[in-house]
């Protein structure tokens, strides 16, 4: 799992600034990366705290697999973060707790417990980027109820039928999602996304990358990302 740290550093600006159009971010993550499910909720506070200073944003979702190799059955929490991290199972609850405590602060619920699994999720990005052909709040939404599939519900996320049950609780049609599963489509593109934003030095999540020049890395809260934002959105307006 990613680790949630700050990488941007913004003062406190007093004037507001005048912008014509949104902040273009690209959220780059995981749906089994718990941070990333902490960033969304802080990232979303702070764009709903900005709005009345007239900053928006709009986002897309891109992909990064934490765990490429993993088997179809998955693993268990406990046996995953001590393969990988080398934690111990009373490690691995104390974290478990500490993300559940950050995660209700911005309203998300998580589940997770010792038997909790991590799952291959490429099919699962194939199904972000699918939904992102039919627009932002579709890929929001997507994304939005893939993350409530895993971390609140426990769904098995290597099974087809529950990733094809998040796509119609997010609104999306069934039959498509099923088709989109069946068929591969759109494992190019992941494919492709996965390897620009390797390219581009993203090796955890969640990374916020801001109008392709400014990154906040982790799990940050809502202040953390509202000071960022309104400093990047006043850099934007002045050009």
């Amino acid at each position: 799992m990613a680790r949630g740290r700050a990488s941007a550093h913004m003062s406190t600006m007093t004037q507001t600034p005048v912008l014509n159009r949104p902040l273009k971010i690209d959220f780059v993550s995981d749906v089994v990366c718990p941070w990333c499910a902490v960033g969304l909720g802080g990232l979303s506070t702070a764009l709903e705290r900005l709005k009345a200073d007239g900053i928006t944003a709009e986002i897309a979702f891109r992909p990064f697999e934490l765990n490429p190799q993993m088997a179809p059955e998955g693993e268990t929490i406990t046996e995953h973060v001590g393969r990988k991290y080398g934690s111990t199972p009373e490690q691995s609850a104390q974290n478990r707790a500490m993300i559940t405590e950050r995660a209700a602060l911005v309203g998300f619920e998580m589940n997770m417990g010792e038997a909790s699994r991590i799952w291959n999720t490429f099919d699962a990005h194939r199904l972000i980027h699918w939904a992102g052909t039919q627009g932002a709040e579709a890929q929001a939404a997507m994304k939005r109820s893939l993350l409530k599939a895993h971390f609140t519900d426990n769904r098995p996320l290597n099974d087809p039928e529950a990733l094809i049950a998040a796509a119609a609780e997010a609104g999306l049609d069934a039959d498509e999602a099923r088709a989109v599963l069946a068929e591969g489509r759109f494992a190019q593109e992941v494919r492709a996304e996965e390897e620009l934003w390797r390219s581009r030095g993203i090796t955890s999540v969640p990374a916020i990358v801001v109008e392709n020049k400014w990154l906040i890395s982790g799990g940050q809260p809502a202040e953390v990302f509202e000071q960022a934002l309104r400093q990047m959105a006043t850099e934007t307006a002045a050009g």
